[in-house]
């Protein structure tokens, strides 16, 4: 193009500029930019297309991929299980993994007082003569009760005041479970039975009946949680003094570190009891215990206090024991050495033994010990001045009733036993003790568990796949690994099977990052939080349970991504997801037998067996394996 024809184009946008004032503004610096490119390329022989590949197809394919893992079964010899937040207690027995058996010993802890009655066994002894109300107490135990309480269900997701599996619909306040003409949460709040068509039992139905009193609204429904086996069965029952002293510091270790018991230690069979504190045989109540006023009141002529509710006790264990022990062991000690403190008490009082025999059939509970508790009552004499200060002669002994609560909440420790276990599980461990992957993942709270290795049996971080996968430029946007049971495992009773399990670093016990980075709450059931991690057993469209699954979307970026390092996973069952606190494991058939282990993973009696990384071929298609969905160009 020459110069004359530039020109020409110049001079006919400025006339046309004179018509076209506003609009043409905007056309003209789009024509001077076009002859300036056209002078530029005129200018200029080479072409360089620098914004061609802005527009090619840029579109995110996602792809998903299946990758190697290695399953090696794991046991322990024994599980850390002393101060644990729950006792297990009972038997029960698994197909499998053969009979649990559970017992305990704990130590008693005095309350913050050890004065019984009014006044120290110092004060009585001076028997001050100007102080004629400062008498020998004479302070008798009447009777003695262990109490320890079981876990309740309190889940309720419209918060209408019926726990949800007795509610009619568990997601509606406005719901009637009793089939009267009243809301759940109406007869809640207005201090009605919602389980009762009629709470007062006057034979007239609640939403005629305008007087209830009666009905004692303070009255509460329970279910029980955490009891496995039948709930009904009988069985014997039996509390032993203790004579085996639990330190608190190891003296193996210049008493400066804390003792580590161990699931194994049975006192019991070793010998250290003397007195049998109770024996008999019992069956469970589930039932609130409610106790009434001993004595009524004369000021209240309308009401006879005895048959008014005084106590309310959630359902629990609650035996008699042994009030001559008592006697002797605490309240006629009052004033000596043995209870000048804790440590005094408990090296003179060493603790109880629990266990239980016999067995109608299998029951196992998970009991809160942290609320047990040994209550002992007793009377004492009180000197009464019957109102007239002046005169002595109407003076009289009174007979006052007290109680005293001694603690379980101080050492504790569990006897967890398992016997008639499969032999094939103990094969599986020597096996991989020998780096040898497993057909089959034996995975049972306290005693077996399984060690998880992604991608490559050998040194996981020269592997060439892992190495690849890091030169990828991939965005993944899930990962998980899925475990199936195995064929057996899906005709046993849901009860034997464990409802969630974790997975964990193998070596440090941490959780992975996938674990911290889930807040998910779930108002479904008890230990169901998490659920975006997984572990939670899931059942198919038959309703019949198949296997857990784990997203471990951020544990698996940050191996590819970040080059973290691709360590062992460990896999056990999780009787709380919450609970990611450790404590020592000891391996069987190891040189080096301690590891951490999750806590969690002790604290019921159940398990899953599940396929693992090299079955047979007829379950090839279950076998576990790496499941990574990326994004790439």
């Amino acid at each position: 193009m020459n110069q004359k024809m530039k020109m020409f184009i110049l001079n006919f946008i400025l006339k046309s500029f004179n018509y076209h004032h506003l609009c043409m503004r905007i056309t003209v610096r789009l024509f001077l930019s076009f002859c300036l490119g056209l002078s530029l390329w005129s200018c200029n022989k080479d072409f360089y297309p620098v914004g061609v590949s802005l527009l090619q197809d840029q579109t995110l394919e996602l792809t998903t991929n299946r990758f190697d893992v290695f399953t090696f079964q794991e046991g322990l010899d024994k599980v850390q299980s002393n101060n644990l937040p729950l006792i297990q207690l009972g038997s029960i027995e698994h197909p499998v993994f053969g009979k649990s058996q559970a017992s305990f010993v704990s130590q008693l802890v005095l309350s913050e007082s050890t004065t019984f009655g009014n006044y120290s066994q110092e004060l009585e002894d001076e028997q001050n003569q100007d102080q004629i109300s400062i008498i020998p107490e004479n302070e008798t135990v009447t009777a003695v009760y262990l109490e320890i309480p079981f876990f309740n269900n309190l889940n309720d997701r419209d918060n209408d005041g019926v726990i949800d599996s007795l509610d009619a619909d568990p997601d509606d306040p406005q719901s009637n479970s009793d089939s009267d003409e009243l809301s759940d949460l109406l007869e809640t709040q207005a201090g009605l039975n919602p389980l009762s068509s009629d709470s007062d039992g006057d034979g007239i139905l609640d939403h005629n009946d305008d007087e209830n009193d009666a009905y004692e609204e303070e009255n509460k429904v329970y279910q029980i949680d955490s009891i496995y086996g039948n709930p009904n069965a009988s069985f014997d029952l039996k509390v032993y003094e203790s004579t085996y002293y639990l330190n608190a510091l190891d003296p193996t270790k210049n008493f400066e570190s804390r003792q580590v018991y161990y699931s194994s230690d049975d006192y019991f069979e070793k010998g250290f009891y003397n007195e049998v504190l109770f024996e008999d045989r019992i069956n469970l109540n589930f039932e609130e215990l409610r106790f009434n006023y001993k004595e009524d009141d004369p000021d209240t002529e309308d009401i006879d206090e005895t048959t008014r509710v005084e106590t309310r006790l959630s359902p629990r264990i609650r035996v008699a024991l042994d009030t001559d022990f008592f006697q002797r062991r605490l309240i006629d000690m009052e004033g000596s050495p043995s209870l000048a403190s804790s440590a005094a008490f408990q090296e003179a009082m060493r603790g109880i033994i629990v266990r239980t025999e016999n067995f109608s059939d299998d029951i196992y509970m998970l009991l809160d010990i942290q609320n047990a508790v040994v209550k002992v009552e007793y009377e004492f004499d009180q000197y009464s001045t019957n109102g007239t200060s002046d005169e002595i002669a109407d003076d009289r002994i009174d007979k006052i009733q007290r109680e005293y609560t001694l603690g379980l909440s101080g050492i504790r420790i569990n006897t967890l036993k398992n016997e008639g276990f499969n032999a094939s599980i103990q094969e599986g461990i020597i096996s991989s003790n020998q780096n040898l992957p497993s057909d089959r993942l034996y995975i049972k709270s306290g005693k077996y568990h399984g060690k998880i290795r992604l991608f490559s049996n050998e040194n996981s971080e020269g592997t060439e796949v892992l190495n690849n996968l890091r030169q990828q430029n991939w965005l993944i946007s899930k990962a998980k690994l899925e475990f199936y049971l195995d064929s057996d495992q899906t005709e046993i009773s849901a009860e034997l099977l464990a409802q969630r399990l974790y997975l964990y670093e193998y070596e440090s016990g941490s959780p992975l990052l996938d674990y911290f980075g889930d807040n998910s709450i779930s108002s479904s059931g008890t230990n169901r939080n998490k659920n975006i991690f997984g572990g939670l057993l899931e059942y198919d469209e038959s309703n019949k349970p198949y296997k857990y699954s784990f997203n471990l979307t951020k544990h698996i970026s940050n191996i590819i991504r970040n080059d973290s390092l691709n360590l062992d996973l460990g896999l056990v069952v999780s009787a709380n997801i919450e609970d990611n606190s450790i404590i020592e494991g000891i391996k069987n058939f190891s040189d080096d037998p301690i590891i951490k282990y999750p806590r969690a993973a002790t604290l019921n009696p159940i398990g899953s067996v599940l396929v693992g990384s090299h079955p047979a071929d007829e379950l090839s298609d279950k076998k576990v394996v790496l499941e990574i969905t990326y994004s790439s160009y």
